[in-house]
């Protein structure tokens, strides 16, 4: 999948994936993708509320290794 930005937040412990995320995203345009790397277990739940809070669209999902990828699609 094509990602505007690829934000790199492995290692970092809950609610750093969140805030790092949040902080790629305002620097985005409108439909704009963000890939995210996540180690922290809580990132997939945490990342997903954010998502339907924000009113975003989590195009893909991914588990490699001990790695968690997500595609977000900006509103």
């Amino acid at each position: 999948m094509e990602a505007t930005k690829v934000l790199d937040a492995k290692g970092l412990a809950c609610p750093m994936p969140i805030v790092r995320t949040k902080k790629a995203m305002e620097e985005l345009n409108s439909g704009d993708v963000l890939e995210i790397h996540a180690t922290d277990k809580g990132s997939k739940s945490d990342l997903t509320a954010w998502v339907k809070s924000g009113g975003h669209t989590m195009l893909k999902e991914a588990e490699e290794g001990d790695v968690f990828k997500f595609w977000i699609q900006k509103a």
